[in-house]
């Protein structure tokens, strides 16, 4: 048995170029250390997971009592960013369990293509219908109201507005998560995790990152491996060979 996942924050952006001499954006990650910081079992809580924490300089003053005595029940480093990951079975079959105290280190990606992110938007404050929603907006033209919603409701029926409707409001700050984000290196020295494309939230965000839970499929002839079979072509060339 082993975690699924590991914590991280986003140290920022920047590009490397692969042997084609494309271009490709990434983004870089630190990726641990973490301790598991309780296991919950589905005798005991109904389901299996394992809650970890992001080893990292923590104020005591910052902690609350409950906390400090989660975390001395066990003889564990303070920390403050704490979230539940998956437990699953290894693929090689081991015969272990994870326990309370082990650390998780970026080394839990090796072999790993693609992984998931989940992270805090950034807060975008009180946005209108054309920023938040992405609305066309009215004439811009003198004399019109561009940035406008327009009719929201029926005179007669329903005579209200209907629960959902997109209207202005605060956006962002909300959990995204991105799924199938290739890994194109992982740095066990330093625990930084290099991933291509952008992940959500702003510099020094916390982040969740967990191993893709439905990875694409590689394309047949692509994969460098190989190429591509047509399974008809290949009947007919073995019966002529016949």
């Amino acid at each position: 048995m082993s975690v699924n996942g590991i914590l991280g924050r986003k140290v920022g952006m920047t590009q490397l170029f692969d042997d084609k001499g494309d271009v490709r954006p990434v983004t870089v990650l630190q990726a641990g250390p973490c301790v598991i910081t309780q296991l919950k079992t589905a005798l005991t809580d109904g389901y299996d997971a394992a809650q970890i924490g992001l080893v990292e300089f923590v104020k005591d003053s910052r902690l609350t009592k409950a906390m400090k005595g989660h975390f001395e029940k066990h003889n564990l480093p303070p920390v403050k960013f704490i979230k539940e990951v998956a437990v699953v079975e290894d693929e090689e079959g081991a015969d272990w369990s994870v326990k309370v105290g082990d650390k998780i280190l970026v080394d839990l990606f090796d072999g790993t293509k693609f992984v998931d992110i989940a992270g805090t938007s950034k807060g975008r404050g009180f946005a209108g219908v054309v920023k938040r929603h992405k609305f066309a907006g009215g004439p811009a033209a003198h004399g019109h109201m561009f940035q406008v919603q327009g009719s929201i409701g029926a005179s007669s029926y329903p005579s209200r507005v209907f629960p959902g409707t997109r209207m202005s409001g605060h956006m962002g700050d909300v959990t995204v998560t991105v799924r199938n984000l290739r890994v194109l290196g992982v740095d066990k020295e330093e625990n930084l995790l290099v991933v291509e494309g952008a992940v959500p939230g702003a510099r020094n965000g916390y982040l969740v990152i967990t191993k893709a839970k439905k990875p694409p499929r590689e394309r047949r002839g692509f994969s460098g491996e190989g190429t591509a079979i047509n399974p008809l072509k290949a009947s007919k060339r073995a019966a002529k060979g016949k």
